[in-house]
């Protein structure tokens, strides 16, 4: 990916060196009641350590602390900044042609945890959107973890960040609000079927994004698009519960297989259309 003397975005919030200090700390039931949330009910470990620990009236701080990055951490810091701003002049464009105003997410950059208003943000959880405050939060070790996980080059980072604005779109677009209000009236199978389709389409408009900022500024180069729908398949549901020993079960997906993520990336990547993202047909 061409992307070195390129404009990077003001977008980002840099916590790293900041050091959350909690006073709270889970007990033997606290930590027996996690697991069960976890493993039987399929919950989210973010939200359910952070849901006990707040539970337990946690006085958290936030220390400032001296760091200094190492010069390839920060090239890859410098990496994202530029690939934000190609997500925000491109979906800038493409929110224009309707006549609406795109508004641009923040990235937080962080290590190890950070507070967010969808609860503690933790490097284990890897990359993620919060609709609560309209910002994407990035442990930039995770992407040590996705060389592991067989998904390299810096098109594979690129996907990762453009998949996040992606949930970004579905909250300004009302799309997430939808989600959420048909996901409240079904069960946990239901559920996890909706937040499949949620996920793909996101997918999905990563490829979007990819397809127009080609056309915007040939950024592309041999191998990227290949290094993306590589990163797809290596964080699709099955894959990752075939490597962790357990049997994929489809009732129990919640961001969509390997071929389906690779599927939908390519649809957005080959059309560049926002139309042709629509996972949720006859659905919603």
């Amino acid at each position: 990916m061409k992307w070195r003397n390129r404009r990077r975005s003001s977008n980002i919030d840099d916590r790293r060196g900041q050091r959350m200090k909690s006073g709270a700390k889970l007990s033997i039931g606290g930590i027996v009641m996690a697991l069960i949330a976890i493993f039987v009910f399929n919950q989210d470990p973010m939200q359910v350590v952070t849901n006990l620990i707040g539970g337990q009236n946690s006085n958290t701080t936030t220390q400032q602390t001296n760091y200094q990055p190492s010069a390839q951490e920060q090239d890859v810091y410098d990496f994202v900044s530029v690939v934000l701003a190609d997500t925000e002049d491109t979906w800038t464009s493409i929110f224009r042609q309707s006549n609406e105003k795109y508004p641009q997410p923040t990235l937080v950059i962080y290590n190890d945890r950070t507070p967010t208003a969808c609860g503690t943000g933790q490097a284990a959880s890897g990359p993620f959107y919060c609709p609560a405050d309209q910002k994407i939060y990035l442990d930039l070790s995770f992407l040590g973890e996705l060389k592991r996980m067989g998904a390299s080059g810096d098109f594979a980072v690129a996907y990762v960040l453009a998949h996040e604005v992606g949930h970004h779109i579905q909250t300004v677009t009302g799309i997430s609000s939808k989600v959420r209000t048909a996901q409240s009236k079904t069960n946990k199978v239901g559920q996890n079927a909706l937040q499949v389709k949620m996920e793909l389409q996101a997918d999905c408009l990563a490829g979007v994004w990819a397809n127009q900022t080609q056309k915007r500024i040939q950024f592309l180069e041999s191998g990227d698009l290949e290094e993306a729908l590589s990163t797809a398949e290596a964080v699709g549901d099955d894959t990752l519960m075939k490597r962790a020993g357990v049997p994929p079960r489809r009732e129990n997906f919640t961001h969509g297989s390997a071929k389906e993520r690779m599927d939908w990336f390519n649809r957005g990547a080959n059309t560049g259309s926002f139309g042709a993202c629509d996972t949720f047909r006859g659905v919603l």
